[in-house]
């Protein structure tokens, strides 16, 4: 059977496209390769609508396959486990900018999935997995207001570099998805080496630009092979319900209950309508199941009118207020750093550890370039801390993607291995939440490496702006620090995070069907006053600087530089030697192959005995060299002393004393500690040492 294939120049590399090749029984199916990287896209639908839900039930995966990149996956089963967080956060990236263009009232199980092929280190999957998502979708039958389209844009030397490969990511100040329609951004993900506003506008829509090249390229697919989107069960609010909540409840009965700046009693107020509503309905069944629906759009509908056109924020702040602050450091005893950082009715608690570089996180993945990780930044978000009740079933999406966020906004300004050769993991706790709690982690994990003693160049602080919009693109309202019930039904959710100098994160989420320039400039402006607010007012107040040293219940770490030759003496055969050393002075060792030595503990003194024992081990004697070591061994013709793991040496009989030495028993013990001083070698080439001509101490 025929297939078609279409092709662009994208960056200087040719994006192919094969059409009804593979994937036939998907609803749209879309071969992409970008230069030598492959990735199959589908989108699939299911016949009806899934029973008993109010949301649009999309999914995507991003599926890795070692195969791509010629390696076998580890483990003892061989086979790719679970989504790696790396693929959890590209479903996210996908899964952001598309779902706001089905329809709000599909129910229709959809699912988009990229199986990653073949790996063209120039070309990062995520470009073709992201463009074939939205392609396949746009030829599929499933209602779909797109294509949409998303571009990687890197700086490398002053330079913006159009979908960077793996390699040059690594050097790059900037890693920027951006994803638009053919008008409006709709989404941006970035991590930036503190780029200034300016730059970052610059660059948001440089991928703007090549965002539009890209869907002239769709349209001409799609006019050639989609086919007609097919109908589907609409859902909406019966209008008899929807007039008799309005008439039960007036405009001005439903503001008074929003307007209040406590979530739980706001919560409250809307409880008491809808139980006094059902009370006055107890015989009708449709308006019992209808009521939440309609009591949601009715709140959202009120919020929106009241912000939009009365400029009143539901807790009466100005459009440009930030919730009250407030911050601390050291609030749990004997973790390695703490901080707590407060916004309003949003608290996050953030926890410090530090290791050795041992302990980063290994990973096994498509980069090549990325195989290990020592900064860690993980973020938790129990049911208690929006006064729900839910069993833990470990980290969902959500909180994959905030912790990553919070990682991607500090990363810039950790030292370096060299500067602080530890492993470092920071745990976000979200003990109550109302708006942003990600941007609160940003914050308190700032404040918290500070005060583990973590020497960080800058502090970063971040913050969320709203926005709520009408019926033109000139009539909107930007809001500053947004709170949950304005995220909920406001339209988008625009995260920043950096120092005073510049940005490190951005993280923006729309509703809507995208956003002009304008209010994109607005935004990346508000959020830059409120950092500066919140670092100069209460992160810098709180914690001004690093401190100088870590906690005492840090490990501490001392590293050495041994010839890369005695490596092996060092540790010993089958790690005999190493070994040793790690369970006498209580003590964890690390080598690399250069031949640089981590010693990490908590005692000092055990610590320096233990460099003094590698120091030992990697030196060769000398004659006139004083040595301190234990007796292990006696012969009729002398003893043998350990002077550290694998290292020995013998002492004559007549070496032992000034006077006549009968017996070596005579005089010492298994076990005891002697100061020897080394003779050299004698005739027969072997080391000797002596106890009698040791300069006494």
């Amino acid at each position: 059977m025929s297939y078609k294939t279409f092709t662009m120049d994208l960056a200087g590399r040719t994006l192919r496209v094969d059409i009804g090749r593979v994937g036939k029984q998907a609803n749209g199916c879309c071969l992409m390769q970008y230069g030598e990287t492959t990735v199959l896209s589908t989108a699939t639908a299911s016949a009806q609508p899934r029973e008993g839900i109010d949301f649009f039930p999309l999914s995507v995966d991003y599926e890795e396959k070692m195969y791509a990149i010629g390696k076998m996956p580890g483990g003892f089963n061989k086979r790719e486990g679970k989504a790696s967080e790396h693929a959890v956060l590209t479903c996210r990236v996908i899964d952001r900018p598309m779902r706001p263009l089905f329809p709000k009232d599909y129910r229709n199980d959809v699912t988009l999935s990229n199986l990653i092929m073949s790996i063209d280190e120039t070309c990062d999957p995520e470009i073709p997995a992201m463009l074939g998502s939205s392609l396949a979708t746009s030829i599929s039958d499933i209602p779909f207001d797109g294509p949409c389209a998303m571009t990687q844009l890197g700086l490398i030397n002053g330079e913006f570099v159009v979908n960077p490969g793996y390699a040059q990511k690594q050097e790059s100040d900037l890693q920027l998805t951006v994803a638009s329609t053919r008008t409006k951004v709709i989404m941006i993900e970035a991590g930036a080496n503190e780029l200034p506003e300016d730059k970052m506008i610059e660059a948001i829509y440089k991928c703007d630009e090549v965002n539009k090249e890209i869907i002239k390229f769709f349209d001409q697919i799609i006019e050639e092979c989609g086919k007609p989107k097919h109908s589907y069960q609409q859902f909406g609010i019966p209008a008899d319900l929807d007039e008799a909540l309005h008439e039960f409840c007036p405009a001005e009965k439903m503001e008074e209950a929003v307007f209040t700046d406590d979530k739980q009693q706001r919560e409250g107020n809307i409880a008491e309508i809808k139980a006094a509503f059902l009370e006055k309905y107890a015989d009708n069944d449709a308006f019992k199941a209808g009521i939440d629906d309609a009591l949601y759009q009715y709140e959202k509908k009120t919020v929106r009118k009241m912000i939009l056109k009365d400029h009143k924020r539901p807790d009466g702040r100005a459009i440009t207020e930030i919730r009250p602050l407030a911050a601390e450091i050291d609030t749990i005893p004997r973790v390695h750093g703490s901080a707590m950082f407060t916004r309003g009715q949003t608290q996050i608690c953030d926890i410090v550890t530090l290791a050795m570089l041992s302990e980063a996180q290994k990973i096994e993945g498509l980069n090549p370039y990325i195989t290990k990780k020592r900064y860690l930044h993980q973020y938790n978000f129990p049911s208690y801390s929006v006064g729900e009740t839910k069993p833990s079933r470990g980290p969902g999406r959500r909180e994959i993607g905030h912790g990553a966020l919070a990682e991607r906004a500090l990363l810039p300004v950790l030292p370096s291995e060299e500067e602080f050769p530890y492993a470092i993991r920071a745990v976000s706790e979200t003990f109550e939440s109302n708006g942003s709690t990600s941007q609160a982690s940003v914050c308190a994990s700032s404040m918290a490496l500070m005060a583990a003693g973590v020497p960080i160049k800058k502090p970063v602080a971040g913050i969320s702006c709203g926005l709520v919009t009408g019926e033109t693109d000139d009539d909107y309202i930007v809001l500053t620090d947004i709170q949950g019930l304005e995220d909920f039904f406001g339209d988008m959710d625009f995260k920043v995070a950096g120092t005073h100098d510049g940005i490190t994160a951005i993280q923006m989420d729309i509703k809507i069907h995208g956003l002009t320039r304008p209010i994109v400039e607005e935004a990346i402006r508000r959020t830059k006053e409120a950092r500066e607010y919140i670092l100069t007012e209460v992160m810098e107040k709180c914690i001004p600087e690093p401190r100088k040293e870590i906690s005492k219940y840090a490990p501490k770490i001392v590293q050495i530089k041994i010839d890369p030759e005695k490596i092996g003496d060092v540790v010993g055969q089958r790690g005999k030697n190493i070994n040793a050393l790690i369970e006498m002075y209580d003590v964890q060792i690390d080598i690399d192959d250069d031949g640089s030595v981590s010693i990490c503990g908590t005692d000092p003194e055990k610590m320096n005995q233990a460099v003094e024992a590698i120091r030992i081990i990697t030196t060769e004697f000398e004659e006139g060299m004083i040595l301190t070591g234990k007796v292990v061994s006696m012969k009729e013709f002398g003893c043998f002393l350990e002077f550290a793991p694998g290292k020995e040496g013998m002492v004559h009989i007549s070496k032992i004393a000034k006077s006549r030495v009968n017996k070596v028993e005579d005089v010492l013990s298994l076990g005891d500690i002697v100061r020897v001083i080394c003779l050299g070698k004698d005739k027969m080439g072997r080391l000797s040492f002596s106890i009698k001509d040791c300069p006494k101490q």
